[in-house]
């Protein structure tokens, strides 16, 4: 995760984002932190990820000064393509894009008259050219005004999006959630492991009377188009 935000301490939105990635294998990066940067470690640390996260707040339809200078020093045109080599090939591109206004104003038309899709195109070229599988962006709007389920569900979207496979289908949304819950038992304490378990068996028994209950659909659907033949 590249994070990038001038004053993160003092950034209720941040710091929240922060918490929620560290119930995940994410590995947080503030460009702002850095001392320097050291190209050679920026870059291993691209390689060796499968998904790269860019986050930051809008400030101007833009991202901070700093991701600029990060983005500008570590990417040059012989890393990302001009080498005849793709270092990034096939990596997992995902945006995270928080902003103090509501998701309702960036639209043609609507107070910004301008689309998040416009604002974050840069990105979305910058991945083409490198070869990477661009994700949905995820918007994190007016942080601060969320109530406390918006909140909840804020974070388990947030985690599921820096960690769970894509695209986002049912199964895959299945499958993060029950690997979740599994950890979740596993770390219980003994005296709950009972009651953890029960609850990991009763999730998973609704998991497949739901396969089921596809498979029977599907029966019905072909049976339908076979009688219309």
């Amino acid at each position: 995760m590249v994070v990038s935000h001038p004053d993160i301490s003092n950034s209720q939105t941040q710091q929240f984002l922060k918490k929620g990635s560290e119930l995940t294998d994410a590995i947080w990066h503030h460009v702002e932190g850095l001392k320097s940067i050291e190209v050679d470690l920026e870059r291993k640390l691209l390689e060796s990820a499968d998904r790269v996260i860019f986050q930051f707040p809008l400030y101007w339809y833009a991202a901070p000064a700093g991701f600029k200078k990060w983005l500008d020093t570590v990417m040059s045109r012989n890393f990302v393509y001009g080498d005849g080599q793709f270092h990034l090939e096939g990596k997992e591109l995902g945006i995270v894009v928080t902003t103090g206004l509501p998701a309702k104003d960036f639209k043609i038309g609507g107070i910004e008259d301008i689309t998040l899709d416009d604002v974050l195109a840069p990105y979305r070229a910058f991945a083409r050219r490198s070869h990477m599988k661009v994700l949905p962006y995820l918007l994190v709007d007016q942080y601060w005004y969320k109530t406390e389920n918006q909140q909840m569900q804020l974070l388990m979207d947030y985690q599921r999006y820096l960690s769970q496979d894509y695209p986002d289908s049912l199964n895959n949304r299945q499958a993060w959630f029950e690997k979740r819950l599994k950890s979740f038992v596993d770390n219980l304490p003994e005296d709950s492991q009972t009651s953890g378990k029960l609850i990991l068996d009763t999730y998973q028994q609704q998991i497949e009377n739901l396969d089921q209950l596809n498979d029977t659909l599907k029966m019905i659907k072909e049976g339908e188009d076979d009688s219309l033949e």
